[in-house]
């Protein structure tokens, strides 16, 4: 059904509009001509039409049904042309059929409004899924996307720039992610050497020997005190005298009996030999050693600090450098200074062999720089390692880094993926039977269709306008199926002359209001008769008397019971008129009941040339005017016999039972005269028959005799029952 209609900067209504909502299964909109209804219907026929570019029809939770439009533009349509298209109906089926066709019908109508509800529950699970998505996909944009996408922007690469992809990935990655768990730090490192970029090759840190360096260090030889043979005579005296190193760095200047210290000749053959016999081999071995260690102890260190020095210098500015830098120039620094002051010991060892000392030993700061070093390497050799498998590594630490996250949101996202999966269960659970009830109906339309296929007929749609025409009093015309165009109608006079071109207004007006009632039973295409839909019907009645007015509302009235019984295949009525007496006839139910769940009634008007809109709910504001029923028996010389019985039926409904809570027995019983009582019951009985039904020889006229009669008893039902005042007051 039509749920809603906006219409706006079109014919009459301003750019504000006007919005006709909550549209019920049966709809009257009142409105004085030229206050905008054939504008709403011709929106509703032609929603696609530029002149409706800023309105918009809205359909209640199912796909639009076809539109059956009643007004000007459709007589011009129809009765502008020589054929008129036939209406299919189920003419020739036999009662079984037709009772086995309109079980279908109601059957597939259950069917379509199991479909909607169904329809309704799996929108409303898909409107709260969206709900918890959006609330989780916020809180995992702003409590894990942007917390890390700084650290970890590569491992988001394809899903930065839309939350919808950074959240599919998230779950994905939930369900399916097994590498191993690393924390913050390591995954940051790593991201550092992969993400900022392409890494390259580094060469790792040569290997410095360190080994002999230590053995000279720790060589005894330092403590050792190197002196001459103890045995020879002039021992004594120097080792008293601890004058070894002087006699040593003396004997180097003899060169002949002259004593180099005291420049006599005292220097014997005997002497000459005890000082060679003092210094002996082991102490010229020694004292060669010592030298000897210098040399090699000074070219040791001076190479190996020309190395770390080397090293220092390219470490210092290389970004890539694995090296512990500061630590490695604090121990080259302290190494640097311990190297000197040994070889400054060792030079004092070689001018005094004869004291003992102790040099300083650096194999911890050899061995702190040398780890310096093969931790360098080690992280040289891992970097080399990604970058020889650079597109493994770099996947496997994306992995890793998502792996980090979920474990990090772990609970949070259980929550809500749990909760995702149980919705989108149920929505899945509640679309397959919403599926399967799609395909019950399409099956069970397809059995409809067959079954109507070989029933269908153009002639009965002919007898029934004709049959209704009689009954009318038109006698001097009727329909009759087409001669030139199969499934068509022509309007033919008695005497066999088409007579579309001589009708009156009114006649077409009434004729083609028929035509449309078929066309509501029926259609003009012979596999669409059962399909359902909606009739806008747009003042039918506005060349047609009193009479007939009263008929055409009944026609209508029947219709509106069959929609709201869910009978037929109407499923919608908007009605639109400016006749206040039809408005009143077509919407009115029966004395006792107020309001209808199904109805809902507006009034269009018309203030400086603007259309407005007034919303009356379930009341209807024409059906009110109690004082427009008494007119219209004052106007009885206006009015025919049917509506003057009419109106006569609801003034004691309305005044009799409802105001005055009279029944029926109370109003006859009120007539103390036993042939005034007859009366008064035929009154009710005409009454009555008037309210329910419209049997076949109702449309001939009842005699003015009679009508006077019933005038007489109708007073005298108030008089009787003391509400003549009221009466008297009313016909004045």
């Amino acid at each position: 059904m039509i749920e809603k209609i906006n219409i706006r900067k079109t014919a009459t209504f301003d750019e504000e509009g006007v919005e006709i909502s909550d549209l019920k299964k049966i709809n009257f909109i009142y409105g004085p001509n030229g206050s905008g209804k054939t504008t709403i219907s011709n929106l509703i026929y032609d929603p696609e039409s530029k002149n409706y570019g800023n309105c918009n029809i809205d359909w209640r939770q199912e796909d639009s049904l076809q539109t059956l439009v009643y007004n000007k533009n459709f007589r011009d349509r129809n009765f502008g042309k020589d054929k008129i298209p036939g209406v299919f109906t189920l003419g020739q089926a036999t009662k079984d059929e037709a009772k086995i066709i309109e079980k279908k019908r109601v059957k597939l109508s259950k069917i379509k409004e199991d479909g909607i509800q169904k329809k309704n529950t799996l929108q409303k699970q898909r409107d709260f899924k969206k709900t918890i998505d959006e609330s989780f996909r916020e809180d995992a944009w702003d409590s894990i996307f942007k917390k890390h996408k700084t650290a970890f922007k590569e491992a988001f690469k394809g899903v930065m720039h839309k939350k919808a992809d950074f959240i599919k990935r998230l779950l994905e990655e939930y369900d399916n992610n097994t590498s191993e768990l690393k924390n913050f730090d390591y995954l940051k490192k790593r991201a550092d050497t992969l993400f900022n970029e392409a890494p390259r090759t580094i060469q790792e840190i040569p290997t410095i020997e360190f080994e002999r360096i230590v053995e000279i260090e720790n060589n005894d030889i330092w403590k050792k005190k190197i002196v001459g043979k103890s045995d020879v005579e002039i021992a004594p005296l120097i080792q008293r005298l601890e004058i070894n190193d002087w006699v040593n760095e003396g004997k180097n200047y003899i060169s002949d009996d002259t004593c180099p210290f005291c420049q006599k000749q005292t220097i014997t053959e005997s002497f000459k030999k005890q000082l060679e016999d003092y210094f002996d081999e082991t102490f010229l071995k020694d004292t060669s050693s010592v030298k000897g260690f210098k040399e090699e102890y000074e070219a040791l260190t001076s190479n190996t600090i020309n190395q770390l020095n080397q090293l220092e210098e390219k470490e210092k500015d290389d970004k890539s450098s694995k090296i512990q830098f500061e630590k490695f120039s604090a121990h080259l620094k302290t190494l640097s200074s311990q190297f000197l002051r040994n070889i400054e010991l060792i030079e004092k060892k070689i001018k005094e062999p004869s004291r003992a000392l102790t040099l300083t030993l650096n194999k911890e700061q050899l061995d702190s720089i040398s780890n310096i070093i093969k931790d360098a390497n080690k992280e040289i050799k891992a970097h080399n390692a990604i970058v020889d498998n650079y597109s493994k590594e770099y996947s496997t630490l994306v992995n890793q880094i998502w792996k980090y996250l979920i474990e990090e949101n772990k609970s949070k996202i259980s929550k809500y993926s749990g909760k995702s999966k149980g919705v989108q269960k149920g929505i899945d659970n509640i679309y397959s039977q919403a599926k399967k009830i799609g395909d019950d109906y399409t099956i069970l339309d397809e059995e409809i269709k067959k079954l109507t296929k070989n029933l269908t007929s153009v002639q009965p749609s002919v007898d029934e306008i004709n049959k209704t025409l009689k009954s009318f009093g038109f006698q001097n015309f009727k329909i009759v199926p087409s001669k030139s165009a199969p499934n068509h109608y022509q309007i033919e006079r008695e005497n066999g002359e088409l007579a579309e071109s001589t009708l009156s207004e009114g006649e077409v007006t009434f004729i083609t209001f028929l035509y449309f009632l078929q066309l509501a039973k029926g259609s003009t295409k012979e596999n669409e008769i059962t399909n359902e839909r909606i009739l806008i019907i747009d003042d039918p009645i506005s060349s047609l008397d009193s009479n007939i007015l009263f008929i055409v509302s009944t026609l209508i009235k029947e219709i509106i019971k069959n929609v709201k019984q869910n009978i037929g295949n109407v499923r919608q009525i908007i009605l639109l008129t400016h006749n206040v007496y039809f408005h009143k006839e077509a919407s009115f139910i029966d004395g006792r009941t107020k309001e209808c769940q199904d109805t809902h009634f507006w009034i269009l008007r018309k203030i400086e040339n603007i259309s407005t809109l007034q919303d009356f709910k379930r009341s209807n504001p024409v059906q009110n005017s109690y004082e427009l029923l008494w007119t219209e028996l004052k106007e009885k010389n206006i009015n025919s016999s049917v509506t003057i019985q009419n109106t006569m039926r609801r003034i004691i409904e309305n005044y009799f039972k409802i105001l005055g809570k009279y029944g029926d027995d109370q109003i006859i019983n009120a007539f103390k005269n036993p042939q005034e009582r007859e009366i008064c019951k035929s009154l009710i009985s005409w009454i009555n028959e008037g309210s329910h039904t419209i049997p076949d020889d109702l449309f001939v006229e009842l005699q003015d005799t009679t009508t006077e009669q019933y005038f007489k008893v109708f007073k005298q039902v108030f008089k009787n029952t003391g509400h003549i005042n009221h009466y008297e007051m009313m016909m004045r």
